[in-house]
């Protein structure tokens, strides 16, 4: 069988639960077949860890900056100064994760859409791409994008939505994150994506959260990437590889990866 090349898009692993073994879970992903993540960030108290964590790995693991929207509080300007002061410290790949989340909390949903419009200007700025986490909240996420126009670039992670909000995404010119959650038995993505261009699709994991069919539950890692992949070649009826491929350009694609930015 022909090596697998796949890139996990989205995975925190930089956080506690990989604190006692991030060597072999990197060493795992890689006999895996992925062959590149990318790292969101959560808030400034996680940049040093993934700077560290990128450093370490320097050609495999690849950070972003921005304010998760659960850590968007009172204070969040204060956060999103102390994000943009290291904005220029390394050369990163993507604002994010930013967005929305109507579902752990709504105390700061307006304090979440002045955080998100501020990022997108930084993202804008300096032509990356954006992240987008939106959680309870996939309308009210793509009328803020739709505001913009064309002008962004990015990717709208962990979706979950119906076809309509997919088509509406698409027209914006985002990819769709697609991880454990197309594994799960009655999450019906499976429907929604058969009728989405894999031309549009990004694998991601979204470690150490959300893992797929038969890690459902457990802590999740890059390595399990695989089982998303095998998930897509049964939606789309096709061999591993065109999914490898194809997913693996988008990614390249929206990160700009090879660019001297």
């Amino acid at each position: 069988m022909e090596e697998l090349k796949m890139v996990d898009t989205h995975a925190h692993l930089y956080v506690n639960q990989f604190g006692k073994d991030i060597d072999e879970v990197l060493d795992r992903a890689k006999a895996s077949g992925v062959k590149r993540v990318y790292l969101p960030n959560i808030d400034s108290k996680t940049i040093d860890d993934m700077f560290e964590l990128c450093d370490r790995y320097p050609d495999y693991l690849f950070p972003m900056l921005g304010l998760h929207p659960c850590d968007v509080k009172a204070d969040f300007r204060d956060e999103l100064e102390k994000i943009e002061q290291r904005l220029d410290d390394r050369k990163i790949y993507a604002i994010g994760e930013i967005g929305t989340d109507a579902y752990w909390d709504q105390t700061y949903i307006e304090q979440q859409k002045e955080a998100f419009h501020i990022q997108c200007e930084w993202a804008l700025k300096m032509e990356l791409p954006i992240v987008i986490h939106a959680r309870d909240s996939l309308d009210m996420q793509i009328e803020m994008v739709e505001k913009y126009n064309g002008t962004l670039k990015g990717v709208f992670h962990c979706f979950t939505g119906n076809i309509d909000q997919a088509k509406r995404i698409l027209d914006c010119g985002f990819y769709l994150g697609i991880g454990g959650v197309v594994t799960f038995k009655n999450s019906g993505l499976d429907k929604v994506l058969e009728r989405i261009p894999l031309s549009k699709l990004v694998l991601e994991t979204d470690s150490p959260y959300l893992a797929p069919v038969p890690y459902r539950g457990k802590r999740n890692e890059s390595s399990y990437l695989v089982h998303v992949l095998d998930k897509l070649t049964e939606i789309y009826d096709v061999d591993k590889k065109k999914i490898e491929d194809v997913t693996s350009g988008n990614a390249d694609q929206l990160f700009n990866k090879w660019s001297n930015n």
